[in-house]
């Protein structure tokens, strides 16, 4: 009788279901799989003064240089919106996604964060940050390890409410009280790399 261990039968498979996990997850925190969101979210356009879609971000924007949060700019946002959301994240870090930056109930009459406003204090009305993976609450820039490019998707949502985070205030609880309440969402990716 032949050996019927997975592990035997199909080997790496718990490596093949941390991948599936990964990509899953990577879609999740990228917009493109919102489990529970309305079917066809409208897009918004977002863009940055700083870089374009899959350009490289600039040095001043990450660990290595100033580390401030960069210009974003989006469109209008449906009637209805209550608030905006911001989420910047790393797919390409090791383990899980990374984030860089968790904002949240940012005015829907905003249209734009200027570069640096993560530290200024100067974030509009009753917008709030949560803690990002580096373990401080506001922006933290890319810092990859060296070696490949990681991709940084800024990811605005339009809600349809503003949100209490009570208890956890990171990206993940973030991501996850997004659930439901997108009405259009948008991103810009950036890469940057260390030698």
């Amino acid at each position: 009788m032949e050996n019927c261990d997975p592990e035997t039968v199909i080997p790496g498979r718990g490596l093949l279901l941390l991948r599936h996990l990964a990509l899953f997850l990577l879609f999740i925190f990228s917009g493109c799989i919102v489990p529970g969101e309305r079917g066809g979210t409208p897009s918004l356009e977002v863009t940055s003064g700083a870089f374009t879609e899959g350009g490289r971000i600039p040095v001043e924007y990450t660990c290595d240089g100033a580390d401030i949060s960069p210009p974003l700019s989006w469109g209008q946002v449906p009637a209805g919106t209550r608030s905006i959301a911001l989420l910047v994240t790393d797919p390409d870090a090791a383990g899980r996604p990374f984030v860089h930056w968790a904002v949240y109930n940012i005015p829907p009459g905003t249209r734009d964060l200027p570069a640096g406003t993560a530290g200024t204090g100067a974030l509009p009305g009753s917008t709030r940050q949560g803690t990002n993976d580096f373990g401080r609450t506001g922006y933290g820039g890319p810092c990859p390890p060296a070696g490949k490019p990681h991709h940084y998707h800024f990811t605005v949502s339009a809600l349809d409410t503003a949100l209490n985070l009570t208890g956890r205030q990171d990206g993940r609880a973030l991501g996850a009280a997004l659930v439901g309440h997108v009405l259009a969402r948008g991103e810009i990716v950036g890469l940057y790399q260390r030698a």
